[in-house]
């Protein structure tokens, strides 16, 4: 495959219906994520983005069926430092990486993380991934989520992926510790935006209002307090676990932003010193799995739950209150 940066972009689609009545800009960052909001919004100022063959506002709206296009200089790219960090690579081939990504590395360079970040480790490993957006990452975990990324090495690797992963047919699994005792499995359909209150938060929204999430979960096992659970994404927003179990009332262990710090009266004192010291929220990206950019055939990774997560559940499974 050829791995040369393109000088131009050229983006063609017809609208979603689930699009219609959005704000062009919004809806451009939506099919196309790899490009950021204010990217589109620049564009759209140069006019390089038409409607239906016509220049247009970023505040104007779309309809089903419209006609989107844009054709732009390519966006010159950000110049990370290469540093040599730790990297758990499970797969490569000419095409993409796979990673298990620890909890506590940031996925890529922001305010407040420059540097030290799962970016900054992928540019020392493959210095070509420079040229790529965000080094090549199709996906992002929270900082203190685990778990499985795919990485393209390639531009052709990179649209393909985006693709996939835009037409729902990249298959996400996780696993949680969630607080309170769930009586079975079930389906979140809501749609997501920030927290109109707590910019650093997102929340569920008003119907139309944000972008639509659905997660899929169902139990592993249940304990007295607490149970294990596993998730599929069927879309991918910020924080959309996070968020879902917490509006279920039931927000992941560990979660310093949607849950809480409150230990069940009747815990035993290993529990508590357990659910004490785990820092993070116990969730994790467990497996991935795609048709190949390259061989297309469909394949899976699976990356077994980190050791501060089996020792969580280790202690629920003994627990003398269970």
């Amino acid at each position: 495959m050829n791995t040369n940066e393109p000088t131009s972009i050229h983006l063609h689609t017809t609208v979603p219906p689930e699009l219609t009545g959005t704000r062009v800009d919004i809806a451009l960052a939506t099919i196309w994520p790899q490009f950021s909001r204010s990217r589109f919004k620049n564009w759209l100022e140069q006019g390089f983005v038409r409607l239906q063959g016509r220049i247009i506002r970023a505040k104007d709206k779309v309809c089903a069926q419209d006609t989107l296009e844009v054709d732009a200089p390519a966006p010159q790219k950000e110049k990370w430092s290469a540093q040599a960090l730790p990297l758990s690579i499970l797969h490569e081939d000419e095409a993409l990486l796979i990673i298990n990504k620890s909890a506590g590395c940031v996925t890529h360079p922001a305010p407040g993380h420059y540097d030290g970040t799962l970016v900054n480790a992928l540019i020392h490993h493959d210095p070509t991934l420079q040229q790529l957006p965000r080094a090549g990452l199709i996906h992002r975990l929270d900082k203190d989520t685990s778990g499985l990324l795919v990485v393209a090495k390639t531009w052709e690797a990179h649209h393909y992926l985006v693709k996939e992963l835009q037409a729902r047919r990249i298959k996400r699994h996780y696993e949680a510790i969630v607080k309170g005792v769930l009586t079975g499995g079930g389906c979140v359909d809501t749609y997501l935006g920030r927290d109109p209150k707590e910019r650093t938060r997102m929340a569920v929204r008003p119907t139309g209002s944000g972008k639509q999430a659905i997660t899929h979960y169902r139990v592993i096992t249940r304990f007295t307090a607490y149970t294990h659970i596993s998730v599929q994404l069927e879309t991918g927003r910020t924080h959309q676990i996070r968020v879902h179990m917490a509006h279920l009332h039931h927000p992941i262990v560990g979660d310093p932003l949607y849950g809480s710090r409150h230990l069940p009266q009747r815990a035993s004192e290993a529990l508590q010193d357990a659910l004490k010291n785990f820092k993070r929220q116990a969730l994790h990206a467990k497996q991935l799995g795609f048709v190949h950019p390259l061989t297309q055939t469909y394949t899976e990774w699976i990356a077994p739950l980190p050791e501060d997560m089996q020792h969580l559940l280790t202690v629920l499974q003994h627990d003398p209150t269970r």
